[in-house]
């Protein structure tokens, strides 16, 4: 079992930034690979970004060139750096640690989440 625990989420105006922290406990060994997803009132869940632990990252269109992912795996922490925030960047941000080998944008394929952080973005 992972355990996972968000914390960063905030209030914003556009432009402005936030940084996500998440902090995994538990069996870490377990996963390579822990991602950010999001979701907002009525709409899909979408892949933010995620990481292996060799340090290689994907991102989601919508957030390339805007949010970093980043980890520290000595500590068993990933970050997500978020700048120039816009209004529809505004949702519930999770992150997730992959139940496999891979390290891919499918929700599907991560088996813990954690509770999740409010990221509301105004204009």
């Amino acid at each position: 079992q992972v355990q996972l625990a968000e914390s960063g989420g905030g209030s914003v105006q556009a432009g402005g930034s936030l940084r996500l922290s998440c902090a995994a406990s538990g069996s870490t060994y377990s996963s390579v690979c822990m991602g950010w997803f999001r979701q907002a009132p009525g709409q899909e869940r979408e892949a933010v970004a995620v990481i292996h632990r060799d340090g290689s990252a994907s991102y989601g269109d919508s957030v390339k060139g805007r949010f970093t992912i980043s980890q520290d795996t000595a500590e068993n922490t990933v970050y997500l750096q978020m700048n120039s925030l816009k209004p529809e960047d505004t949702a519930m941000y999770y992150c997730a640690a992959h139940s496999g080998w891979g390290c891919d944008l499918d929700s599907d394929d991560y088996k813990y989440w954690g509770q999740g952080t409010q990221v509301t973005v105004s204009s």
